[in-house]
């Protein structure tokens, strides 16, 4: 890294330390490291300087689309938190609402261990979230609001239940479409604080309202979003078990020290481009929202581009690719965050697969690798792919489709980063 961004990024640490929570978060500008006031020094003959207490992203979902609302109903979302800590702060969302939403309740609480298909809420973990004070909230169109802290202990690797009643019709609903997590929906009614989940009579395979999670005292140093399509979001996966390589990713950084373990933020769209909009916002229009609005972020994973050269209109010209990589590697460096460039997968066996697609591909592989643009490089695509036949991946990573990744596929991408190229200064 050269030495402007060293700079970058120790004054974006020294932001982080000193921010303080705003009333509100746009779609490109939100918070990107808000604090609690500082924790008390403990008593002494002399005056201390107090010593800030940091959040740290542990858990985030990209907005990807609306669909209508349901007004009168409460939605409990199950998230499944990569980094612990000692108090925690939810992101909700009207980012691609088109009218104020009004927010009833919020809560969260602790699932009931052990029982991923549950509405239940472990017993006294039940926390109602305030907005500055407050126990509603109404989010204007296009913006989040970050909940006040709320006084709840969370491990590493808990699903946390954040609860959602909507009293009236506030337009589209924003939502995460492919969570691969049972979610559940009290049709009518406020039963945001219900510990008893017998309300929740629905389910849902998406995340309504919910965005973001921050911890406070995380034993980490910062976080790592990853930046993608399905590929991310966990297509192929098995859902209700947190199998998709950002899991697998938290997974390898719990067994480290403190000091070299980072949050994941899954911000992987099933459907998502790089270069034109399609599901959700294209990934070069989402990127300060989903990337550098979070907080305590010190690297992002960029895996995005299959659906530009796979989908309808197809994207034929690698150099749309390389521009479209510079412009997000100089607006992370801006922020001082390193960019690690992700190679794209291969895909023959597709019904849509072509060889002028897979020269694409590989074109566009070859500038990842080479350019020289990217603070690191992970090559998935060598991680995956078969020996024998390098246009496909390997018969054992794939579900079905020949696109997507089972859960060892998924392990195999994960396992392929170096963890070390995520925390390098």
């Amino acid at each position: 890294m050269t030495r402007a961004i060293m700079v970058r990024h120790i004054l974006a640490a020294l932001v982080t330390a000193l921010a303080l929570v705003p009333p509100a978060a746009t779609a490109d500008e939100g918070p990107t490291a808000l604090l609690l006031s500082p924790a008390p020094s403990p008593v002494s003959s002399g005056a201390e300087t107090p010593v800030p207490r940091l959040w740290t992203g542990t858990w985030a979902a990209a907005a990807s689309g609306t669909v209508a609302a349901r007004p009168g109903a409460s939605f409990r979302n199950v998230l499944h938190l990569s980094v612990g800590g000692s108090a925690l702060r939810v992101r909700l969302t009207n980012r691609l609402g088109t009218e104020p939403l009004h927010l009833g309740a919020v809560t969260v609480a602790l699932q009931e261990p052990g029982v991923p298909k549950s509405p239940d809420a472990e017993p006294g973990s039940m926390r109602t979230a305030t907005f500055a004070g407050a126990p509603t909230v109404t989010i204007p169109a296009g913006q989040d609001r970050v909940t006040d802290a709320v006084d709840l202990v969370v491990p590493y690797g808990a699903n946390l239940l954040v609860t959602v009643h909507t009293p009236d019709d506030s337009g589209p609903a924003t939502y995460h479409r492919t969570a691969k997590q049972t979610n559940f929906v009290a049709l009518s009614g406020d039963w945001a604080d219900a510990e008893d989940g017998d309300a929740y009579t629905r389910t849902t395979t998406s995340w309504y309202y919910v965005t973001g999670v921050d911890v406070l005292d995380a034993p980490a140093a910062g976080s790592v979003v990853a930046l993608g399509d399905s590929l991310t979001d966990g297509g192929g996966t098995t859902s209700d078990t947190n199998r998709r390589w950002p899991d697998r990713l938290a997974d390898r950084f719990a067994a480290l020290p403190p000091n070299r373990r980072l949050g994941v933020l899954n911000a992987g769209i099933s459907g998502n481009r790089l270069l034109l909009d399609g599901v959700g916002p294209r990934a070069l229009s989402r990127f300060g929202a989903d990337v550098l609005s979070r907080t305590g972020v010190r690297a992002v994973i960029v895996f995005e581009g299959i659906n530009d050269i796979n989908g309808t209109p197809a994207e034929t010209d690698p150099r749309a690719f390389e521009q479209a990589y510079r412009t997000l590697v100089a607006r992370a460096h801006a922020r001082g965050i390193r960019v690690i460039g992700a190679t794209i997968t291969p895909y023959a066996g597709h019904a849509q697969w072509k060889e002028a697609r897979e020269s694409v591909r590989r074109t566009v592989n070859t500038f990842i690798r080479d350019s020289g643009l990217f603070d690191a490089v992970v090559d998935f695509d060598a991680a995956v792919r078969d020996p024998e036949f390098p246009h496909r991946m390997r018969a054992a990573y794939d579900p079905g489709d020949h696109l997507h990744f089972n859960d060892a596929g998924m392990r195999a991408m994960a396992d392929a980063i170096d963890l070390a190229d995520l925390m390098r200064l």
